[in-house]
Formats: C-alpha cells, structure tokens, sequence
C-alpha cells in the first residue's frame, strides 16, 4: 500500500487517452469543422483557441471564450 501511494503523489498530472478522446468528441460535436486529424495534432487548449478562430473567422479574445466554456477548465 504505502507504494501505491508514492506513485500516486508522482504521477504528473495530465489528461488520459480515455479522458482525451472523450474531449475530442466534445470538440467535434460542438464544432463539427474539426477533422480528427485537426484534433489528433491538438497540442493544448491555446492551440484549440488558435484553430477554433481560424476555421471558424473569429477575433482570438472569441474563440478563447468559446473554448473555456466548453473546457470548463480541463485541458487537452
């Protein structure tokens, strides 16, 4: 036991491929202009602001609003 609780005070945090895909399927429902290609190469949430004002003609400032609320915090 007392191992298990080491390793889980050093796992990094991050977004799980489960976690991730169930994101993407968000993303792609919402805004159906990504391809899964456009969200397999997603490195991070600004990077979905940038993609999400470019496919879609929006100010940055936009976009990034858009995507807070549909992220509601988490990350890519």
């Amino acid at each position: 036991m007392k191992d298990v609780a080491s390793h889980a005070a050093v796992a990094k945090p991050g977004t799980t491929p489960r976690t991730r895909q169930i994101l993407c399927n968000e993303i792609r429902w919402k805004w159906g202009k990504f391809t899964n290609q456009d969200l397999s190469a997603l490195k991070d949430n600004n990077d979905l602001v940038a993609q999400r004002a470019a496919k879609y003609g929006l100010e940055k400032a936009q976009a990034q609003r858009d995507v807070d609320v549909l992220m509601k915090g988490r990350q890519i």
